[in-house]
């Protein structure tokens, strides 16, 4: 972990997890990231250990499926000093609401393929005779 003094600018989190600072800026305008502005007009962002922690799981939350607007629920749970019980019951009820609809969806991609596999058959069956017909 890095030390708490640790600063990072937005081409070094764009640099480390293979963003555009773009895409940054907009988990910055979610209010996932935080940063402090320094420079003048406060124009250079300024990131801490704990906002490259929070970009850190955000895309994980993406990979996982979840909304930007889950993700900073759960995130900000874990910013409260509260129990961790909460925390983790809305995160299962999260996940598992996304397993049921990535296996609905992987059920209905197996129905499709099943499909295709049907029509190739077919197609193959039809080929092979009009292929054994005289001209």
């Amino acid at each position: 972990m890095a030390p708490a003094s640790t600063t990072y600018t937005i081409s070094d989190l764009a640099r480390e997890f293979d963003l555009t600072t773009r895409a940054i800026r907009f988990y910055e305008d979610m209010g996932l990231l935080q940063p402090e502005r320094s420079g003048p007009g406060g124009r250079n962002r300024v990131y801490s250990p704990r906002d490259r922690t929070r970009l850190k799981l955000t895309l994980r939350a993406k990979r996982l499926g979840l909304s930007l607007t889950e993700a900073k629920d759960i995130i900000d749970m874990y910013d409260s000093p509260r129990d961790t019980g909460p925390q983790l019951r809305k995160f299962l009820a999260v996940l598992a609401e996304h397993r049921q609809q990535l296996e609905e969806q992987m059920a209905e991609l197996q129905a499709n393929l099943e499909e295709v596999k049907t029509h190739e058959k077919e197609a193959r069956a039809l080929l092979g005779k009009a292929e054994r017909k005289p001209a």
